[in-house]
């Protein structure tokens, strides 16, 4: 295993988490009202370019995995990337679909 490889992954990670705790601080303000709580919640799902979004955009980490893991599954039989599969679905018709609907109902004047 390429070490850096490693190391990229584990600092990416790192800043992730510490951009995912501003977002939970931010979400632990006293003043966040339903307006702004609706917001945040749209932007996890519709932030940055096609697929956009933070939850799309972690599916698709995720998609990439279960490829990889389609390819180098020691017996090729799902064991490894059909859950990474799944994970990724649940990530964008469940998870992101939650999220939607948690806005309207705070905030149905949204662009979502």
């Amino acid at each position: 295993m390429s070490r850096t490889r490693l190391e990229r992954v584990r600092a990416a990670v790192g800043i992730a988490s510490l951009a995912l705790q501003q977002i939970e601080d931010d979400l632990s303000a006293d003043d966040v009202d339903e307006e702004e709580l609706a917001a945040i919640l749209r932007e996890l799902i519709e932030y940055t370019d096609p697929p956009g979004g933070f939850i799309p955009a972690l599916a698709q980490l995720v998609t990439v995995a279960a490829r990889r893991a389609e390819q180098i599954e020691p017996d090729r039989d799902g064991d490894a990337s059909c859950p990474l599969h799944e994970a990724a679905a649940f990530l964008t018709d469940n998870a992101g679909q939650r999220l939607i609907w948690a806005a309207r109902a705070l905030h149905p004047q949204g662009d979502i």
